[in-house]
């Protein structure tokens, strides 16, 4: 599983559409978030896969176990890519979400947030008062989401081959927070371009605002697919 998702980080399903329309990424894969899901629900995720797009459902579960099995077995029955669950949520939370995609449908991957790409060494330690760098935290979680039947990870690029070692080449490290070279870094704090990621062996990578906010969509996202299979730019 090699893709690049394009987050839709838009608020209605008449806004995703024009969206997608207009700059023709007509069967792009796409990341499908909080915002929009919470407002279109379900059905956004049906006229997308209409539309022969491949989806990632960023949704970052996070309850007590038995209500993650549960969400899982719903969200499993969308024919999806991939889904996530939050790693801080635990070890018997990453199971149950497991039994509950495989209790229905053994091709959607389940993957796990390890430590969000806005945050820092600082945030890590001042706030959420967690021992080690973010580092150190996001190798612990993506460990032991693999001991618990994660397929793979949410984690920044410059997590990857250490993830890789740990936990195995085959298992799956999902980056957000790459942007294009003269984009804006925005809210992110562990950034990467989509060439970096494509260098150390990230699996899949989700561009958003270098894309969605560019002033010709189109090309960022050429350019942005271009660095990601290497070819010459």
């Amino acid at each position: 599983m090699k893709k690049l998702y394009v987050a839709l980080d838009f608020p209605t399903w008449e806004e995703t559409k024009i969206f997608l329309e207009k700059n023709q990424l007509f069967g792009v894969p796409v990341k499908v978030g909080m915002e929009l899901f919470y407002r279109e629900g379900i059905d956004v995720i049906e006229f997308l896969r209409n539309k022969g797009h491949d989806v990632f459902l960023d949704l970052k579960l996070y309850d007590i176990p038995t209500t993650v099995r549960r969400a899982l077995e719903n969200l499993a029955k969308l024919d999806i890519d991939m889904i996530n669950v939050h790693a801080l949520g635990g070890s018997e939370m990453i199971k149950r979400a497991k039994e509950g995609l495989t209790s229905v449908n053994h091709q959607t991957k389940l993957i796990a947030v390890t430590i969000l790409t806005s945050m820092d060494d600082s945030t890590v330690t001042n706030e959420l008062r967690l021992p080690s760098s973010v580092n150190d935290n996001v190798i612990h979680l993506a460990e032991m989401a693999k001991n618990s039947g994660a397929d793979g990870v949410v984690c920044s690029v410059h997590e990857v081959q250490q993830i890789k070692n740990v936990c195995s080449a085959d298992f799956l490290t999902v980056t957000p927070g790459i942007r294009l070279k003269k984009m804006a870094v925005h809210d992110q704090k562990r950034i990467a371009s989509p060439q970096l990621a494509k260098e150390i062996g990230a699996d899949c990578i989700v561009v958003g605002r270098s894309i969605t906010q560019a002033e010709n969509p189109f090309s960022a996202y050429k350019q942005a697919l271009k660095e990601w299979n290497n070819e010459s730019i």
